[in-house]
């Protein structure tokens, strides 16, 4: 027998029984709470004098004991009877939901005392905070549940770009939020929670996702592909390691992994908070939801805008569809692949029949990081690279060289230099990773391999920006490949920049193209001094100079620093303007001095830098350059229709990136 029947025996002061005090209250409902607490210490005196009663007379236990049993016989035929009007008002309101019925249950179990408080008091909750501050505690539970409405709500209205994010874009309505509460609301009690936790953290993955495209919109001008790109995210680690050191790394990643959970845990709740407050209010909610619903088609209907935004949205609906599209396309992309990179015009012509127009001449197919259109055709920066472009054409001009320029279309932007190389050289469209592996381990030949096909040439690749293993060097048909470890620089890195550009072509002068009574070479050369983050730069020095390269010391430490740079695009499309100039110098400042009347250079941007320097621009073109000694090699691409020097026209010829490849070889054949 427990305390608390005990105390439900105790007489009163006439010698009755007093009733439940529990009871009492939920029938009053107008105790106040000093009463309350004063009942609970009457109880517990009274308690304890029933229990000093107990042990200084056990004889009249038994006796005491006999009207607590016929009691507790009885309490079943008062249950009935209490419960008896409960099931008349069920009867007679049978339009009350399960929802109000699971609310009520959950009422009535929060309304249950617990052993030494006294009946009828409020359950203390949050550590007693909510009985001491009642009203407090109101205004938290309604501010709760206004922050996870507009946790929702910004949740399904949020763009998946930066430049589309505005204030106006959060006024709007979107079907989405409608569709998903008619669901809550017509669910019972169970099924209803299991949806809402379901729904929650749907919404919390899709707001990832979102997230994801703004950074992929932001640095490659597109969004995140499910397919294909969760190998890029180990880059961006390695980028952010080499740019701001193993800590700044280490904070990212931490970062991120904080913001998923939080993002997941947020959105779950938030769904669920609300999910209570529709069932508590069922009819208000469900009124409220059908008069947004109208509002939405009416809305829809009518085309409405504020601000040139669309009231009612069902961008949500059209994400998700073209997301699903893209994943579809991406899982059958390996086959349309498959069957393009089958075919190939040169497959079949001899090795003494290819590239015959070419035979005796040095060609350098060189690629410079991120020298995109912008760089020509952005007003800030365009005046400074026009004097460079111009003062280099006289000056090779001087030294007997000619050039013409066009421009190519990269199959990427912002980053992904490996896909516009392989793109170059292999003659397909190389736009994600799946169709880079499926080209490198296939036998498609490539521009640089048929040059080593032919046995005409030394074939060398200058790759600086490669610090780990790099078989697919073999494939594109390279005897010899120089990495930032093989080149003899024992300088500092500029960010993620491993060796200068002057000291790779210094270099290359050096390890081949300045040997004597060698063979013809034809070098793949990536300078990577324009690489992103632009800060600190290189800049040019004499080149008897360079030695091991410690003289770029002195010339990092009064560079600029990356992380002071990003805090202002200005100063970030500066730099970027500044490392393409030093990398057009220490190309046109190498041919002047080592070029020759067997040197053909080609070289060109491989994609276009991020959106921060861009500045909206969604051009994919970059700028390609032939410089030539001999006249000939110039002469028999005389009709493609390219501009003079090393700037091209803006109206000069803009070809798929693809394309070059066999356009290339079939002027060069014979």
């Amino acid at each position: 027998m427990s305390l608390f029947t005990r105390h439900r025996q105790l007489p009163d002061a006439e010698g009755e029984a007093v009733p439940d005090g529990g009871n009492t209250a939920a029938t009053d409902g107008t105790r106040a709470d000093g009463a309350g607490e004063k009942a609970g210490e009457d109880a517990d005196t009274a308690r304890g004098a029933a229990v000093e009663t107990q042990e200084a007379a056990p004889a009249e236990d038994k006796t005491a004991g006999a009207p607590a049993e016929e009691e507790k016989a009885a309490a079943p035929a008062d249950e009935e009877k209490e419960a008896a009007p409960a099931n008349e008002q069920k009867t007679a309101a049978p339009e009350e939901s399960d929802e109000t019925a699971d609310e009520s249950a959950e009422a009535a179990a929060e309304d249950r005392s617990a052993p030494g408080e006294s009946p009828g008091s409020p359950k203390p909750g949050w550590f007693g905070w909510r009985r001491r501050y009642p009203g407090a505690a109101r205004g938290v539970a309604v501010g709760t549940s206004v922050l996870a409405g507009a946790v929702v709500l910004a949740a399904l209205l949020m763009p998946n770009r930066l430049d589309r994010l505005s204030l106006l874009s959060f006024f709007r309505v979107p079907v989405e939020g409608i569709v998903l509460a008619c669901v809550l609301l017509a669910l019972p009690g169970k099924p209803r929670r299991i949806t809402a936790v379901v729904s929650g953290v749907f919404l919390g993955l899709f707001t990832v996702l979102k997230f994801l495209d703004m950074g992929f919109n932001q640095f490659l001008a597109r969004p995140f592909d499910l397919v294909f790109d969760w190998i890029l995210l180990d880059d961006a680690a390695d980028f952010v390691r080499e740019s701001f050191g193993r800590s700044g790394e280490v904070l990212a990643i931490a970062g991120v992994i904080v913001l998923l959970i939080a993002v997941l845990a947020l959105s779950t709740l938030a769904v669920v908070r609300l999910t209570n407050v529709m069932a508590r209010h069922h009819r208000t909610a469900v009124h409220t939801t059908l008069v947004l619903g109208t509002a939405w088609v009416t809305c829809f209907t009518l085309g409405a805008q504020v601000g040139g935004v669309t009231i009612a949205t069902k961008g949500n609906t059209e994400f998700l569809a073209n997301r699903v599209e893209s994943v579809r396309n991406g899982l059958g992309d390996a086959k349309v692949f498959e069957k393009q990179a089958a075919v190939d015009a040169f497959a079949a012509t001899p090795p003494d029949q290819l590239l015959t127009g070419l035979r005796g001449k040095d060609v350098l197919f060189t690629f410079i990081e991120s020298y995109g259109r912008v760089a020509l055709d952005d007003p800030a920066m365009a005046p400074k690279l026009d004097a460079t472009l111009t003062d280099g054409t006289s000056r090779l001009k001087a030294a007997g060289f000619e050039s013409r320029s066009a421009w190519l279309r990269s199959p990427v932007a912002g980053a992904g230099s490996w896909l516009a190389h392989s793109t170059f050289l292999s003659g397909l469209w190389v736009k994600n990773q799946q169709r880079y592996r499926a080209l490198t381990t296939g036998d498609r030949a490539t521009l640089t391999s048929y040059f080593q096909k032919t046995g005409a040439w030394r074939t060398v690749g200058i790759v600086p920006g490669v610090r780990k293993a790099w078989p697919e060097g073999k494939y594109f048909g390279l005897d010899n490949i120089y990495d930032s470890t093989h080149l003899g620089y024992q300088g500092p890195y500029f960010s993620w920049t491993p060796v200068p550009d002057q000291f790779s072509l210094e270099a290359f002068e050096r390890l081949e193209h300045g040997k004597k009574n060698r063979d013809p070479i034809m070098a793949e050369i990536i300078l990577a001094s324009s690489h992103n983050p632009w800060s600190p730069i290189a800049r040019m020095t004499d080149w008897d100079k360079l030695g091991d390269g410690s003289v770029f010391e002195q010339i990092k430490k009064e560079g600029t620093d990356p992380k002071e740079v990003w805090q202002d695009p200005e100063r970030v499309r500066t730099e970027y303007r500044k490392a393409v100039q030093y990398s057009l110098d220490s190309l046109i400042e190498w041919v002047q001095r080592y070029g020759d009347e067997n040197t053909v250079l080609v070289f060109l941007g491989d994609h276009q830098p991020v959106p921060t320097v861009t500045a909206g621009d969604t051009s994919k073109d970059v700028p390609i350059t032939i410089v030539a000694h001999d006249k000939k090699v110039l002469d028999r691409i005389s009709d493609w229709g390219w501009t003079d020097g090393l700037k091209p026209a803006e109206n000069a010829p803009a070809w798929g990136m693809d394309k070059f490849r066999d356009r290339f070889m079939t002027a060069y054949k014979q």
